[in-house]
């Protein structure tokens, strides 16, 4: 695989290294959806750090794993859009839609540990 994905803890960590053709998202999309699954991943976060182009299929596609995620019992976070592929994405109408973001892998972390403790807190308030 293209990207490589990291267990860290209760968390996947899929770091793309270089610009990912349509075949590379969807292989990319079915991997996390399945390893999620096997670990009982809480949370993934798709590092993007090193994309200087993100177009409609990636942002549909990343938008819709967010979603898969969800489904499985995790929580996504993007991290590392690059300020010019922001400024790109506004400018051609492209949303990720109800996808987290964050700055970095630190922030994405910090997102997750803090998603993830709420959860958990909402769980054990239904058990009483």
């Amino acid at each position: 695989m293209v990207v490589p994905i990291l267990k860290q803890g209760q968390y996947l960590i899929a770091s793309v290294q270089a610009a990912l053709t349509d075949t590379d998202l969807l292989k990319l999309r079915d991997a996390l959806t399945e390893q999620v699954g096997t670990y009982r991943s809480r949370g993934v976060i798709m590092d993007v750090t090193a994309l200087d182009v993100m177009d409609s299929f990636a942002c549909r596609t990343l938008s819709d794993l967010a979603v898969m995620i969800k489904l499985r019992g995790a929580e996504t976070v993007i991290v590392g859009i690059q300020p010019e592929v922001a400024f790109s994405m506004v400018q051609l109408g492209l949303k990720l839609e109800g996808v987290a973001t964050a700055l970095d892998l630190e922030e994405g972390l910090a997102y997750l540990d803090q998603k993830v403790k709420r959860v958990a807190r909402a769980i054990n308030e239904q058990k009483r």
